[in-house]
């Protein structure tokens, strides 16, 4: 009767995995995506405490880290996209989601009590993949480089932007984990600031004489369960440490390191190799005149020249606005030209960068509107792509990290008024510009220097639509991001913050029909929060008696 009666209990939580579900794959690339994750989560820590009152097995390793991850929880269901803005709990969760939840399926399974495990087991096909965390400790690093926090900063979670109540730190076995995937992927620039980390937070366990996993931080949940995924030991770390020390050219340091490696396991063989190699080594440098210098660690080659230009204004620097310049921008009233529709209730216009013209439109979308875009965009979120330049085929891409939905005229009234509010306010054609698109950001979400429009060596980009180039953009903001986010222009220096209701316009072309190459922009990591824009393309076609065409190139 009561192994009946559990079964009855849990058959509404079997039907609704039955029912159609948003793709799970790279879900560490939407943060709205990723709250599904936080209430299948909390449906799950309810099956596991019936599963824990009915079997009274057990109970020692597991109460202690559904606890904690209660904790978590109580945090988290609150305010999903909050909580998930800090990006510290977005990767513990995929973490944990990938491998806690698995390393204690495990070890129920033996049991013969089939409610947990049955409703465990059907619902790990909705949980993130390896990939999934692999991509999350990248989303880590890459805010690392771009914000420039130390190792340290990080792990014991103090983020521009996140209050004391927010705060969320590392364990010592997420900071392991970091430099062990940047170790596997040969990065050793960042393999090393991790391993350090890790060292230094054994030794302040040790000092305190505690276990890593007991003076875990209040608050944080690792990926397993108390007694399976303890820390690292002292050797194990050092030996990543050494071979990625030398790896990065300093022989000397990685000597000294494998000799401490040596003094805490005396047998370890490739150790003892090392030492003989790295000693052979600086002889031979000795020899040639080539003493051992200090060595100062560089990040891999870049792929694009302007990285560092884009991510100084990401932090808010290299901003190339002058006193002067600023001066003569101004705020207005703008009726759209006798607008009837905007006559009453004018847009209020900012300009916020002179060349390329960048204005920004205040309370141009409601809460409500903001609201019912994401109902509707969130079933739909799928992992952005972009259009490959030689092959004009649609891929995936690292320098993108979001997931975006196209919503058109039919899917809700709603989206045929706003393409009339933009039509009114730029007073330009809708009827030949694209879908409403809407992207949310997920860990570490950017979009690298791109521009919106098809250069020349692009003649085919927008051939299938038949409607032109891309001769405006138009982008909503719908969140406040605390921390990162916002969009920049590192070809002339320009960076413009997220504001949640407003709207930034900019031409891609000018009046010519010339493409405007100081319009190439980029989406900033957001480093605390959770971003979302929705932005309109604008074409060529249907725009010739409302922008004319200019005299000369760049007119």
């Amino acid at each position: 009767m009561e192994q009946r009666w559990r079964t009855l209990l849990l058959l509404p939580l079997l039907v609704l995995l039955l029912l159609p579900t948003a793709s799970h794959s790279e879900v560490f690339t939407s943060i709205g995506q990723m709250t599904d994750l936080v209430f299948m989560e909390k449906d799950l820590l309810i099956s596991l405490n019936d599963y824990i009152q009915a079997e009274e097995s057990k109970l020692g390793r597991i109460k202690r880290w559904v606890e904690k991850v209660q904790r978590v929880m109580e945090k988290a269901t609150s305010d999903p996209e909050t909580f998930l803005g800090h990006p510290i709990n977005a990767y513990q969760l995929v973490k944990r989601m990938s491998h806690g939840w698995a390393q204690l399926e495990s070890m129920v399974l033996q049991d013969t009590t089939e409610g947990f495990v049955s409703n465990l087991t059907a619902q790990r096909q909705y949980f993130p993949t390896d990939e999934d965390q692999s991509g999350a400790a990248k989303a880590l690093l890459r805010l690392q480089d771009t914000y420039r926090l130390e190792a340290r900063t990080m792990a014991n979670g103090l983020l521009p932007g996140v209050t004391e109540p927010q705060r969320a730190r590392l364990s010592v076995h997420d900071c392991f984990q970091l430099g062990r995937i940047s170790y596997t992927a040969s990065d050793y620039y960042h393999t090393v600031p991790w391993m350090e980390q890790t060292l230094r937070m054994i030794d302040e366990f040790d000092a305190a004489g505690t276990t890593g996993v007991d003076a875990a931080a209040p608050g944080s949940a690792g990926a397993g369960l108390v007694g399976t995924d303890e820390p690292p030991g002292r050797a194990e770390v050092l030996d990543y440490l050494s071979y990625s020390v030398y790896q990065l050219g300093d022989v000397e340091r990685a000597l000294a390191l494998t000799h401490q490696l040596l003094a805490n396991d005396p047998g370890h063989q490739r150790a003892q190799g090392n030492v003989r190699y790295f000693d052979y080594v600086l002889e031979q440098k000795r020899k040639s005149g080539n003493a051992s210098s200090q060595v100062e660690a560089s990040r891999p080659p870049d792929a694009y020249p302007e990285r560092y230009a884009y991510e100084k204004l990401c932090r808010g620097e290299g901003i190339k606005m002058t006193s002067r310049r600023r001066r003569r921008l101004s705020c207005r009233f703008q009726d759209g030209g006798r607008n009837p529709r905007l006559l009453l209730a004018p847009a209020r216009e900012e300009e916020e960068w002179d060349r390329p013209r960048i204005v920004r439109y205040h309370g141009v979308i409601s809460d409500g509107e903001m609201q019912r875009i994401k109902e509707l965009a969130k079933p739909r979120l799928r992992r952005a792509t972009i259009s490959n330049p030689l092959t004009g085929v649609l891929e995936t891409a690292p320098y993108r990290i979001s997931k975006s939905a196209w919503l058109g005229e039919e899917e809700d009234p709603l989206i045929a008024r706003l393409n009339q509010r933009i039509e009114d306010v730029t007073g330009l054609n809708m009827r030949t510009a694209e879908d409403l698109q809407v992207a949310n950001y997920g860990m570490g979400g950017q979009y690298e220097p791109h521009f919106d429009f098809a250069r020349k060596e692009e003649p085919d980009a927008f051939e299938r639509l038949g409607t032109g180039n891309r001769i405006a953009t138009w982008l909503f903001y719908m969140s406040d991001v605390p921390s990162g986010g916002a969009t920049v222009f590192p070809e002339v220096g320009a960076s413009v913050v997220p504001k949640k209701g407003t709207a930034v316009f900019w031409y891609n072309l000018f009046a010519s029909g010339e493409g405007d190459y100081s319009t190439r922009h980029a989406a900033c990591p957001v480093l605390v929060g959770n971003k979302w824009v929705s932005n309109k393309w604008i074409h060529e076609r249907g725009q010739e008696f409302r922008r004319k065409c200019g005299m000369t190139e760049t007119a």
